[in-house]
């Protein structure tokens, strides 16, 4: 049986001596059915957006309507990142994951914070552990471009031998940045409004970048990668590798999502619905393991400043001389982010247990 510290922290290389996974991080079995189908999600081509094109551009708002209105799911292709950005972003990843366990233990995550190394959310959970590693860090929009806050924390924190792997997360922050604030564009496009109103409001916004590992795992079929549920962030924006493992709950089964070269996937979060007046679903999502495979994937999670009010365009919510009922009271994404950290595990319900808990905690 694997050591008992792993209680505390995930030692992938001596859980995987283990025939039997260690039962935190066995899961029930209601959540563990498997997939039979793959999603048929909205691949969105970006390029005509891009050079202007009116005709693509409003092909495109549709594809992300039909897709945001029925999942909160859908892919990219033509994004304008740099592959070798990505590729090298990748490769960086090895260098953190590969770290020693008491280097790993030095940069875990504060209690409270979102910045650091986690093993498998041990710091915080004690049984339905997801079978992974993660690094995250934070991106802030409105920092100046010769602000090098990504290099810096690399530098002050994991050590100055990773001064290279901050400045490729650097530069992938910033590509990540440009993209999301575009598709805000489309979004607001897609949703008949002022096709600048979400970008302004995102533009000086601060993001989570997260690295992700999933290690090879001898009883896949008992444990996730991660479990279900629905980002409490706006919008998330995910590059993986070829071996899959992502799924969508979609028309009340899951469903899988197949790799593709050269695209990203998109996804919308609890926060952007709550700024669509729920016209656009929180994506249900999970991620499964390999018995023989090792999962690498990068997720850039989009937020808006921790005191900006969220509450959707008054377009969204007046049409027609009509008032369509609000869906969600006003709240700050702070509250929601302390909400998520302090007071419940996210999942598919976060948004609606987020807001009954702050309309009945009004201190």
């Amino acid at each position: 049986m694997a050591s008992s510290s792993l209680t505390t922290h995930f030692h992938p290389s001596v859980l995987q001596k283990d025939q039997n996974i260690p039962t935190q991080f066995i899961w029930p079995k209601e959540e563990l059915v498997q997939t039979k189908e793959e999603l048929n999600e909205p691949m969105i081509d970006l390029a005509g957006f891009f050079h202007g094109d009116v005709a693509a551009t409003a092909a495109a708002a549709e594809q992300l309507r039909a897709g945001c209105e029925k999942h909160g799911f859908f892919q990219v292709t033509n994004h304008g990142v740099d592959e070798e950005l990505i590729r090298a972003a990748q490769d960086e990843m090895d260098s953190l994951f590969k770290l020693s366990v008491d280097k790993k233990v030095s940069l875990q995550k504060m209690p409270g914070s979102l910045w650091g190394y986690s093993g498998a959310h041990s710091d915080r959970f004690s049984s339905n552990l997801p079978w992974k590693e993660m690094f995250s860090f934070q991106y802030d929009h409105g920092s100046a471009p010769e602000e090098l806050l990504v290099v810096d924390y690399f530098n002050n924190v994991v050590g100055k031998e990773f001064e290279k792997t901050g400045l490729v997360y650097q530069k992938y922050c910033e590509a990540m940045k440009k993209l999301s604030l575009a598709l805000f564009q489309l979004l607001a496009i897609s949703l008949g409004i002022d096709r600048e109103h979400y970008k302004k409001f995102f533009e000086d916004g601060s993001s989570i970048m997260r690295c992700n590992y999933y290690p090879a795992c001898n009883e896949p079929n008992l444990t996730l990668g991660t479990g279900p549920h629905c980002d409490p962030t706006s919008l998330t924006i995910l590059h993986q590798d070829q071996v899959g493992g992502l799924e969508v709950f979609s028309n009340n089964k899951w469903q899988s999502v197949r790799p593709r070269p050269n695209t990203l996937v998109i996804n919308i979060g609890d926060t952007f619905m709550a700024l669509s007046n729920g016209r656009y679903k929180s994506c249900l999502h999970r991620a499964a393991v390999h018995k023989g495979k090792e999962r690498r994937s990068m997720v850039y999670f989009v937020n808006p400043k921790k005191d900006k009010v969220v509450k959707p365009p008054q377009d969204l919510v007046d049409q027609k001389g009509e008032k369509i009922k609000r869906k969600y009271p006003d709240f700050t994404w702070s509250k929601l982010l302390g909400f998520t950290q302090k007071h419940y595990r996210a999942d598919d319900t976060t948004l609606q247990s987020f807001c009954h808990w702050l309309l009945t905690n009004k201190d």
